[in-house]
Parts: structure tokens; sequence; C-alpha cells
């Protein structure tokens, strides 16, 4: 049986300013999961599927929801740093707890050196000094470095730059759908005969990975004014928001790009054909402020991922440590960007991208089955009520878990050999490194 007395807050979680209204952990989720991939998404489902791929993408978009819904759910029920790392620790123990948390910010850590190396890509299509050499080190070591400060400076500040970049990145999507639907030629969107099933489930893998990035909306959840209602908020807005508009993307694309499946990027050659070059331009910006964006959020969630375990004594506590002045967590965000920083300049985190598929799906798994286990009797004395329920009882959890495991029963044998891998890294590490510091 795991542990059941929920641990003590410590001291330092007094420290952090709750300063995040609903909207901004919205604004926090939509940049996690809007990032660069969209820009090409739409042609690689359309490769797989065809004119199926606006109700795949509607259709995965509803799993997922089901996920947020069960994260909304657990969510509800805790007002610290950490998310799925909280709930699993109360449901299951430290140990599991320390594996979610350990993936958890293995996954920021890695996505942040990725995302941010795709940036560097976007530059050098106009400077490609960029993307060699010392100008890319310095480059990547200043935009890092950027986003350091901001997140230490205080949560506030940091919001106002992720709901900027969110906006930012909206701006132009909207434009292309405004810009495309009108223009859809219907004979392109209308589905034939069905694909076969290993094409549908290769496109439901791939987009599960697309609409990712939700989970980390309750990570920050110590910085939210009103967490245990504006965390559901914020889960069920991001999906719903983000799922209405890549399945308008998705249809705007396939009806006004021919050779939809063929291109490189989509959304700039579908607006370059209905609207000419200017629009083009305008995706190729929405693109680099979609990645900036979500290289923002990769650098508040890591931080507060990692502050977590510290904060609960799982880590050295010295990465819990509050600024006074600034009320973040600064060690946790410097030590979380210096490792990113080492990732993205030696490229050792595309060693790490199967990993970091495996360990997503180990965080929605383990957030799901929490929230099924805290829902039974012995632990109501030990865990507060939920404020949010998803309709018919269990139903939803226990869907979302086996959607969960599912896409991970479907990973590719080198994803799910890194991901074991990873846990077993977390585990050493757990033995190695956490034991000595945990509290009573």
């Amino acid at each position: 049986m795991p542990d059941l007395p929920p641990p003590p807050a410590p001291p330092s979680s007094s420290a952090l300013r709750r300063e995040l209204g609903r909207w901004d952990l919205t604004a926090i989720g939509i940049n996690q999961v809007i990032g660069a991939a969209v820009f090409a998404m739409p042609a690689a489902v359309a490769a797989l599927v065809g004119a199926w791929s606006p109700i795949l993408v509607a259709l995965v978009g509803l799993a997922s929801l089901l996920i947020a819904a069960t994260f909304a759910e657990v969510g509800s029920r805790f007002d610290g740093t950490g998310g799925p790392y909280l709930y699993t620790r109360a449901a299951f123990g430290r140990f599991v707890a320390f594996e979610v948390g350990w993936m958890q910010w293995f996954t920021r850590v890695a996505s942040w050196a990725s995302v941010i190396n795709v940036l560097i890509v976007s530059l050098g299509f106009y400077w490609p000094s960029l993307t060699t050499g010392g100008a890319r080190v310095a480059v990547i070591a200043a935009l890092i470095a950027a986003l350091a400060a901001i997140n230490v400076l205080g949560i506030k500040q940091s919001a106002w730059v992720v709901n900027t970049l969110a906006i930012g990145k909206l701006v132009p999507l909207l434009l292309f759908v405004a810009w495309a639907l009108p223009a859809v030629d219907p004979s392109r969107v209308l589905p034939g005969a069905a694909p076969e099933w290993s094409s549908i489930s290769r496109t439901a893998l791939l987009l599960i990975f697309a609409f990712g990035g939700y989970e980390v909306v309750p990570v920050p959840a110590g910085e939210a004014k009103d967490p245990r209602r504006a965390v559901p908020f914020a889960l069920i807005m991001t999906l719903v928001i983000v799922t209405a508009l890549f399945t308008l993307i998705q249809i705007a694309a396939l009806g006004t790009l021919p050779d939809l499946a063929a291109s490189t990027t989509p959304l700039a050659d579908a607006s370059a054909r209905v609207m000419g070059g200017a629009a083009a331009l305008v995706m190729t910006i929405g693109a680099v402020l979609s990645t900036t964006g979500n290289n923002m959020g990769q650098a508040l969630s890591g931080s507060r991922s990692l502050f977590a375990l510290a904060e609960h004594g799982d880590v050295p506590r010295l990465l819990a440590r509050v600024s006074a002045r600034f009320g973040t967590p600064v060690n946790a965000i410097l030590a979380t960007a210096a490792v990113s920083l080492v990732l993205a300049i030696t490229g050792t985190f595309v060693t790490m991208a199967a990993a970091s598929a495996v360990s997503r799906l180990v965080v929605y798994a383990g957030t799901c089955a929490a929230a099924l286990q805290l829902r039974r009797p012995r632990y109501a004395a030990h865990v507060v009520a939920a404020t949010f329920s998803p309709p018919f009882g269990p139903v939803v959890p226990s869907a979302a878990l086996v959607i969960a495991l599912g896409i991970l029963a479907g990973a590719t044998a080198r994803q799910l050999l890194a991901g074991a891998g990873a846990l077993a890294a977390g585990a050493v590490l757990y033995l190695i490194a956490a034991r000595p510091w945990r509290t009573a």
C-alpha cells in the first residue's frame, strides 16, 4: 500500500507568488501544444490517410480531451507545484512519483533542446551562418539565457511573455483558416474508401504527440491564484481550442493545396497559393513565434517540475530555493536551463527523442491511474474532494487510461527500449541521489 498521508507542504511553497489566472494557464497549454510541428503536420497526416485526415485529427483531439479531462479531475484536488508528480505521489507513493517526476522533467529538457534547434533552423533560412559553428552556439546560449532570465524575474513577467507569444502564434493560424477556408475545393475534402488500419494507427500515434503538451498546465499550479478551478478550466479550454484549430487547418490545407502530401511547408505553400507571397511570409513569422512560445513554455514547466521534486525532498533541496526578491525557483530555473543548453549545443537531445516520446505516455498513464486510485473511499481522508469531475463516473478516466496504454503499446521497439532506459536511469537516480534527501 502506498504512503497515504500526504506530505506536508515545505516552507518554500509559500514563497512562490500566486499570479497566474486561468487564461494564463491556458496560454501555457496552447504554447506547449502548438509548436513548430503544426506548420508541417497537415502534409504528414495527409500523406498517411488523405481526405480522412480531418476526421482523424478531430477524433484524436477528442481522445486527448478525455485524457485532459482526467488530468482536470485529479488536478482539481491539488494546489501545489508539480502536477502529475504530486498526483502519483499521493496515489502510489514516492518511488512511482519520482519516476513520473523524472520523466516529466526529462521530457521538458529534451524538448526544449530540440525545439530551440528547430528555431535556429528557421532563423537559418534567412541567416544561414547562424546554423553552424560559434554563431549557432552563441545564439542558442543567448536564447536560453534570455528565457531563463525572464523566468527568474517573476511569474507575472513570464505570463506576459507566454500570453503575448500565444496570441502571436494564434493570429497567423487564424488568418490562414480565414484565408483558405473560402477557397477550399469540396471534392478534395470528401473522404473516399477508408485507409488501411496500419495507416490509421500510424496517424493516430503521430497526432497524439502533435496534441501533446497540455500535461504541463497543472505543473505551475503552485503559482496560480485559484489552481483547483483554474487548472481544470485551462486543460479543457486548451484541448477545445487546439482541436478546433487543428481540424480547421487540416481542412483548409487539404482543400486548397493539391499536392499537400508532398509539401514540406504546407501552410506557407497553401497561403501563397491562396493569398500570395505576403501570406506565406506571415506563416513563416508565425512558425518562428510558435517555436519561441514553445521554448518559453518548456523553460517555465521544466523548471517547476524540477522544483517540485526538490520541494518534496526527492532531489537536493538546494534546487527548491525560492528567490526572496522575485518569488521564483531560481536554482531550478538555472539548472534546467543549463542542462537544456548542453543538450541543445551537443545534439544529445536527438538520442533522447525516442525516450521522451515514451516518457510523455508514462506521465499520461500515471496521471490517469492516479485519478482512478484517488477516487477510492480510503483516500477520502487524505486528499481533498475534486472540484471538477467528468460525467459518467469512472468511465472517462478508465477510457483515458486505456487510450494512454494503447498508444504506449503502439510505440516502436526503439521508443520502448529508450523509454525503459530512461525509467531505469530514474530508478538509479532515486536510489543514489534521492534517498539521502528524503524526508520522513
